[in-house]
């Protein structure tokens, strides 16, 4: 059973599977804490590699269960990186070690400089811009908060800052869930569901099952997406604290106990007294013209992240305050350029088909730039539905006859260009001007993960943006 406090000495031995960002900061913790750490990792960039050797732990630059002797240690820290089919878990849980993960860890250790609250937030789709929303409304109210786990700075890093926090908004992924426990948050958000990385969890009740651990022992509030009934039946099943509530939020008019829209305002009929027969206004839809294309898909992350920092007492003034302030991170249906008449957008972190989706929704004639690794999705339902919509296709990606074999069954009519070869982006881009008219939009929009082809979904959208600079150029 290990301590539920920093303030103990850890003295176990570790091991760590994966060597990121999260995998290094787990050693450096429990090293910290007095613990023996052993890493494996199949690659290690040499600069963690390193700083390993300088704080004291060893790297085993291996994943085989072959390299791993499990009487050596008391349990085991799994990074994301390792799904549950891995060998190495499975020898893992074969030999009857626990298996934790960072956000675990962090659970635990928080109490290092002053307890924080935890606001966690997942979903298939929409958790970074919610999760930012939710940090830029309390910091707005005065709260030293950090957005951490599946985004920016790793959780533990964030546990251990000199000067603490009063909230920690946590995004995670199913990944990170699957093998995490309860963390009892204070507010747990589950955005949306849809088909995704069931490659990796092997089943979609196996995806569902993982994300609805967000809502497990939560306190004050579980915020549940109002046009998507799985989010709901998590909601309903869900063990929590006594007295939470659960609260819906929806992009159209809410009920009692839900935030949503009310013709162009944004509402609050959960966190007010007379939630019956009356609702607060927050800001109306002229306040959020500077966050761009306004998609049916950003109300609702607007409406889930009011949600929760409403659960928590921000006001109204403030949240209409840090939403006029904020800027959306990159390649999220961002506005590259207007050239002759066509506008570049790049929406590269729509890398399943649910973000990819919403992406298209908001536009009505879309030269489509789509493919990468697809993660054992199936790309036909999004076709079907937004073929009205497509001028033509480039498609990328290092596997492409999928792509090719419905657009050609389904729209034997589309223009669709194929690119293979060296410099995918710049002739994705080339190919994508040439089929567009006038009023047309470009839209990068993979509704795939990039690993196959880029180093990231950041790097995909910057060689797409730079592609479009070059071909603005010419």
């Amino acid at each position: 059973m290990l301590p539920n406090t920093w303030h103990t000495r850890w003295g176990f031995r570790v091991a760590v599977l994966g060597l990121g960002k999260s995998g290094f900061s787990v050693a450096d913790t429990l090293i910290e804490l007095g613990s023996e750490v052993t890493v494996f990792a199949a690659k290690a960039e040499p600069e963690l590699a390193e700083m390993l050797d300088v704080i004291g732990a060893r790297l085993i630059q291996s994943d085989d269960p072959e390299a791993f002797d499990s009487t050596q240690f008391d349990f085991v820290v799994v990074s994301p990186g390792f799904p549950p089919s891995h060998p190495l878990v499975r020898k893992c849980l074969e030999s009857g070690l626990e298996l934790y993960t960072d956000i675990d860890l962090a659970h635990r250790l928080d109490d290092k400089v002053r307890k924080p609250s935890w606001l966690t937030i997942t979903g298939t789709n929409g958790k970074t811009t919610t999760t930012q929303l939710t940090e830029a409304m309390l910091r707005e109210s005065g709260h030293r908060v950090t957005a951490c786990g599946n985004i920016g700075t790793p959780i533990l890093d964030a546990v251990r800052d000199p000067q603490g926090f009063d909230f920690l908004v946590v995004e995670l992924s199913s990944f990170q869930l699957h093998y995490s426990g309860s963390v009892g948050a204070k507010t747990a958000a589950f955005l949306n569901f849809a088909e995704d990385h069931y490659d990796w969890h092997g089943s979609e009740a196996a995806y569902h099952q993982a994300k609805s651990k967000i809502y497990r022992d939560a306190e004050v509030a579980i915020v549940y997406n109002v046009e998507d009934p799985k989010t709901l039946i998590a909601a309903e099943e869900a063990d929590v604290v006594e007295g939470c509530r659960a609260i819906g939020f929806t992009t159209g008019i809410p009920a009692r106990s839900m935030v949503g829209y009310v013709e162009e305002f944004l509402v609050d009929r959960a966190f007010i007294e007379n939630r019956a027969d009356a609702a607060l206004e927050i800001c109306s839809e002229q306040d959020l013209a500077s966050l761009g294309v306004l998609s049916k898909h950003l109300k609702a992350n607007i409406a889930a992240a009011t949600a929760m920092a409403r659960s928590v007492g921000v006001s109204a003034a403030h949240i209409r305050a840090a939403l006029m302030k904020f800027r959306l991170a990159g390649h999220r249906i961002e506005v590259v350029a207007e050239h002759r008449g066509v506008t570049y957008v790049d929406d590269s972190k729509a890398t399943n088909a649910h973000a990819a989706d919403a992406s298209l929704s908001s536009f009505e004639s879309v030269v489509w730039i789509v493919g990468g690794l697809l993660k054992g999705v199936n790309p036909k339902p999004l076709i079907q539905k937004h073929a009205a919509r497509l001028r033509g296709c480039v498609v990328i990606g290092k596997d492409t006859q999928l792509l090719e074999q419905l657009f050609a069954e389904l729209l034997p009519e589309l223009p669709v260009e194929v690119i293979r070869g060296g410099d995918t982006m710049q002739g994705a881009v080339a190919k994508a001007a040439s089929l567009a008219h006038e009023g047309d939009i470009v839209l990068l929009a993979p509704s795939a993960a990039s690993m196959d082809q880029f180093r990231d979904y950041e790097d995909r959208g910057n060689q797409f943006q730079a592609a479009v600079r070059e071909l603005i150029g010419k």
